[in-house]
């Protein structure tokens, strides 16, 4: 069983932060589907020529919600006939859809309704509108607050929206009043982060000229504790160091990346994983629609993965989940080595084996990024 990503690279503008792969223009698109149908076909047995299951599929970009709904009937044609999907297959699977609050008029949500995604991943980011307008983000806080109430009147049931705290200049307080905000929605999922400051972006190149101010570290790390109190004393679980859901509602598919389970990427700059390698496609839409035009796959890269490799992906994936590291999936030179490191984390208390995993407990939550350093193979 695997999963299906599918990555849609059209925005209606850019925010100041983002350094995912997108374009702004929308002439592509038609040509993309088009596209994006010819490589799943190409690549229908990429996990298993004997099985090629599928378990999640995963609409993300860029602004997926930037399409069409006929757009989006059409991918889903593609990704029904490449593997021979029935309703009732389909019905048993999360699918989910990344949707930008701006778009979700009442006539978009109607006809998402009527396609197989049963979640939406919504990014809110904030419900202050001044930092809305500084990230470049279209939407405002009380149509993100309508999106959220169009969704939940058209019957979806699973709805998870992202934030983003340590703006320039936020108080403790203020990041409070977001997660307040955001309670109130009654939504199934929320992803928070602090916001990055990846090289290339806008955001970067501010913060660089001296034009605003990085968040400090000790109110980044109050602010995170506010986060975990304020959403587990609600009922979610804090199942993934950024990621919380209510019982019965975690992300099937990112979970997926987490535990090592295969998956193919579709798309422009999207990345496949078997196990054995990765390989991403090329991030260039002109290159991508060109190859699979002239019935070729598009350039890609690709990189073969030794133990060693395999292992540190283990360790920086499965470390972030609550439940931690399978000892026993471990090889007994790398189960030796990966408790020896450990050792002194274990002592300290900020990190603990339970039921055979080994675990980040919440006291070394905050120097995760230390402990992973510390058990990866060098």
């Amino acid at each position: 069983m695997s999963g299906l990503y599918i990555h849609l690279p059209f925005c209606a503008s850019r925010c100041i932060y983002c350094g995912f792969y997108s374009t702004t223009l929308p002439s592509l698109r038609d040509r993309y589907i088009e596209a994006a149908g010819r490589e799943m076909a190409l690549r229908r047995s990429y996990l298993n020529p004997t099985d090629p299951c599928l378990k999640t599929i995963y609409l993300g970009g860029g602004t997926p919600s930037q399409l069409s709904i006929g757009q989006l009937q059409r991918l889903f044609h593609y990704i029904e006939e490449t593997w021979s999907l029935e309703a009732e297959q389909l019905s048993r699977m999360e699918i989910t859809m990344e949707c930008n609050p701006d778009d979700l008029t009442p006539d978009y949500v109607e006809g998402l309704r009527k396609l197989p995604v049963n979640r939406i991943s919504m990014g809110i980011q904030t419900f202050s509108d001044s930092r809305l307008t500084f990230l470049h983000r279209r939407h405002t806080a009380s149509e993100a607050t309508e999106a959220v109430r169009l969704l939940q009147e058209a019957g979806f049931s699973n709805i998870s929206i992202d934030l983003m705290f340590g703006f320039p200049g936020e108080t403790v307080e203020e990041w409070k009043d977001d997660l307040r905000k955001a309670l109130s929605l009654g939504v199934q999922h929320i992803s928070a982060y602090s916001l990055m400051y990846e090289e290339g972006t806008p955001l970067y190149r501010m913060l660089k000229e001296g034009k605003i101010k990085e968040t400090d570290e000790e109110t980044s790390l109050d602010m995170y504790r506010m986060l975990m109190d304020e959403l587990e004393a609600t009922g979610f679980e804090h199942y993934e160091i950024s990621n919380f859901a209510q019982p019965g509602f975690r992300s099937r598919h990112n979970s997926s990346y987490w535990q090592q389970t295969p998956y193919i990427g579709i798309g422009a700059a999207a990345h496949s994983y078997d196990l054995k390698s990765r390989q991403w496609n090329c991030s260039s839409i002109n290159h991508y629609i060109e190859a699979l035009e002239a019935g070729k796959l598009p350039p890609m890269q690709r990189e073969e993965l030794d133990e060693s490799t395999r292992y540190d992906d283990l360790v920086t994936t499965a470390l972030r989940t609550r439940e931690g590291l399978s000892i026993e999936s471990l090889s007994p030179y790398y189960r030796h080595y990966l408790l020896s490191c450990a050792q002194p984390w274990i002592e300290s208390g900020r990190m603990e084996i339970s039921k055979g995993h080994l675990r980040i407990t919440r006291k070394g939550i905050f120097v995760s990024d230390d402990i992973m350093s510390d058990l990866m193979h060098v």
